[in-house]
Parts: C-alpha cells; structure tokens; sequence
C-alpha cells in the first residue's frame, strides 16, 4: 500500500450530503473480482447521461477538477453498503484524500485499509475549503502534521487516532502490519514443526 505523508493537488467539491456507496460505485460494476479498475465508474450515474455522454453539470467533468487528488464533501459521506469497492474506485481514479464534516463507519475504516485518508473538520471548514477550491485554489493535506492548508493561507488541523495515523504513514494494512512480524511467526513456524508441543511451553 503507497504511503501517504503529504499530498498537495487539485481538490473536488462535491458539495452533496448523504453520499452513499451505490452513488460513489453503483452495483452493476461489483462482478469485477480484482481491485483495480474501478475508477472508470467512479460516480457513474452522476458522471455520465442516460445516453452514456459525459453529464457537464458534474464537478469531476468540470475541467478543473478532472484530475483531482483531493475530494470535499458533504457529511454523512460513504453512507449506506459496506462495499469496500468504494473507497477502490476513488483510489483507482486517483483520490488520496475525502475531507468531509462526517463519515459513514464502515466506509471510513475502508478508506485507511486501502490507504485513503478521511479528513473530519468542521462543516463551516469543509464550506470554506469548498469556496476556495472553486476558486482554483491548492490544498495540501499533511498527515505528518495533521493539517489541512489551502495555497492562500488557510490552516486547519485535524484529529486522528495515532494508530491509524502509522498505518498511513508506512503504507501499512492489516497483511503488512502482520508482516512487519514475519521474523517472529517464522521461528515460532520452526518451533512448531521441530516439537509441536513446544508451542505450549512459553
């Protein structure tokens, strides 16, 4: 998994609330079986028209936000299905960071297996950073630093739990974090196999 430290790019505002996972990837694109290649239909049914043309009303249509890293949003953002293959298609189309007043549960432990960050600010906040990214302006989230700042001064910190925060920070998730072990699981393996009953002996 990329590890992400600090990412400064071109911010979304989508500035919709209750965004649900059917929205972010509708379920006729789950059949695929590997992770990647879900950022083609990344918000499919808000990005495209019935008759498969672009819709120009979308924010990721709108040239300045076509190659986006960064997405604003509204609270309550990856509500409803537990699909895992949202937070795929928003890192297949280049998402490394959601920022949003709130998130679904399940959706926000998704997003640090699969090494996006989900920013908690204040609504006001995420309003403010929405206004000035319409405006063209830069942000750069810092996770070393915990912070949020826009190319024309705004700063804004944020909280996270220290241990998801290291996960980020050495691109680790959960098969990672258990092979930063692999030392000990192999000699406990030759242990095993040597004298099973060893096993119980410490």
């Amino acid at each position: 998994m990329e590890p992400f430290v600090r990412v400064t790019g071109i911010a979304a505002p989508l500035n919709r609330v209750n965004v649900d996972t059917d929205a972010i990837i509708p379920k006729q694109f789950l059949k695929r079986v590997e992770r990647s290649g879900f950022g083609q239909f990344l918000f499919f049914d808000w990005r495209f028209l019935p008759d498969g043309s672009e819709n120009p009303e979308f924010v990721l249509n709108d040239p300045r936000f076509r190659e986006a890293t960064l997405l604003l949003s509204g609270p309550n953002f990856g509500c409803g299905s537990s699909r895992e293959h949202a937070a795929w298609a928003l890192l297949d189309y280049g998402i490394r960071a959601v920022i949003a007043p709130s998130f679904a549960d399940i959706f926000y432990n998704n997003c640090f297996k699969n090494g996006i960050l989900p920013v908690t600010l204040p609504e006001d906040q995420v309003n403010d950073l929405m206004a000035r990214a319409q405006r063209g302006v830069s942000l750069t989230v810092d996770l070393e630093q915990q912070v949020v700042e826009s190319a024309d001064g705004a700063r804004y910190p944020f909280e996270i739990d220290p241990f998801r925060r290291k996960m980020l920070l050495e691109g680790l998730d959960d098969i990672g974090l258990t092979l930063t072990h692999e030392a000990q699981i192999a000699a406990y393996e030759a242990r095993r196999n040597a004298d099973p009953l060893s096993v119980f002996a410490r």
